[in-house]
């Protein structure tokens, strides 16, 4: 009878470097927290249309089931004659309300929605500091009018184009965050491989580099930046463009230095004498090595791109008129000192998401660390 044979050992999910990192991250606590609560008000974010819209999440209509939320119904369909259907007028909702019912998110306002209703002027104060008479003035039927009570409620006030700062705020905190993302990424695909390209290749190369970034960074970026984007069409990409041509030198000093470091280490001369090709030994070999100093410095790259599209937002010459941004949300605060819960907004919000980044980026930075072993 033979011996069953010897099984192999399972290879572990995580090496024990890894292991390491993730303990000494999780022994942060202040930036594992951080980590989950950003994670959390970016995933709720991203699903703004559902957390604060002027159309309804789902509706019934004469035993129709509605998506509004997703598809443009016109007027016409509820007995209208628009071709835009405005769920908040009180004909559409009396007529919906009368052979269905709607589903409506938490605020039932867009970023772009004027709330016409209002009891004065914009801007108004949120609607907990106001009595219920005066909310709803602009109603027919005043304080009993059921359309008021449930759908003019201004979390946070409005701005001075009667719009809802809470929907702005929330769809503002998103394109914020999603173009920090885009613009760290991006920066560290060109930083990376422009900082790969001086260590490994050393010589001239790395010296008509390293003096053409010092001459590139040299220039006043701002007064760059202002005279820029003022020339150019305001837009999503073509700022994330601009920015770019700057923001990508804060990564290539610390990857130069890896390369540097670890081009004539054995495993690379061995690589080479077997004919591998440099491109590989860059980015297979050394690269991983490289990239521990790049992720410790992504998250405050990322705090730096948010609050520079905010300035440029606060100037004017960030995104295009009527796009939800921070950055006007302050300018608005600027020019009305008498609506102190626009200023009051934009700054927590500001310093929230930013002190959040910032507690992140210490925690990574712990975690990368070799000299820190946390029980």
């Amino acid at each position: 009878m033979s011996a069953p044979a010897a099984t192999a050992p399972k290879k572990p999910f995580l090496s024990p470097t890894t292991r390491r990192r993730l303990q000494n991250f999780r022994a942060n606590r202040r930036g594992f927290w951080s980590f989950w609560l950003f994670m959390l008000l970016f995933l709720l974010s991203l699903g703004a249309e559902f957390l604060a819209n002027d159309k309804p999440i789902l509706a019934s209509y004469k035993g129709e089931i509605l998506f509004p939320v997703f598809v443009n119904y016109p007027e016409e369909k509820f007995g209208g004659f628009l071709a835009v259907t405005d769920y908040r007028s009180a004909f559409v909702s009396d007529e919906i309300n009368a052979h269905g019912w709607m589903i409506w998110p938490p605020i039932r306002y867009s970023y772009r929605t004027v709330n016409s209703e209002i009891p004065h002027s914009a801007p108004t104060a949120p609607f907990w500091l106001m009595s219920k008479q005066e909310r709803c003035s602009a109603y027919p039927k005043g304080a009993d009018d059921p359309n008021c009570i449930l759908g003019n409620m201004n979390w946070l006030g409005t701005d001075d184009q009667a719009r809802d700062v809470a929907a702005r705020m929330i769809y503002g905190f998103r394109v914020s965050v999603l173009f920090g993302l885009a613009l760290t990424l991006a920066s560290a695909l060109v930083g990376v491989t422009a900082g790969a390209i001086q260590g490994y290749f050393g010589g001239w190369t790395d010296l008509l580099m390293q003096r053409f970034i010092e001459i590139w960074s040299s220039m006043p970026v701002l007064y760059i930046l202002l005279i820029i984007s003022s020339l150019l069409p305001p837009g999503f990409f073509i700022l994330l463009a601009i920015m770019l041509l700057f923001s990508w030198v804060s990564f290539v000093g610390v990857v130069r230095a890896e390369f540097l470091r670890a081009r004539n280490f054995e495993y690379v001369n061995a690589a080479r004498a077997l004919g591998v090709g440099n491109w590989t030994i860059m980015f297979r070999h050394l690269l991983p090595n490289a990239m521990v100093a790049t992720l410790t410095f992504l998250p405050f790259i990322l705090s730096g791109s948010i609050t520079t599209l905010t300035s440029l937002d606060f100037l004017g010459l960030g995104m295009p008129p009527g796009s939800p941004s921070l950055g006007e949300l302050i300018a608005q605060a600027k020019r009305n000192l008498q609506a102190p819960w626009l200023g009051m907004t934009a700054f927590f919000t500001m310093s929230i998401m930013l002190s959040l980044l910032i507690f992140v980026g210490e925690a990574v930075r712990d975690a990368f660390d070799p000299r820190k072993t946390f029980r």
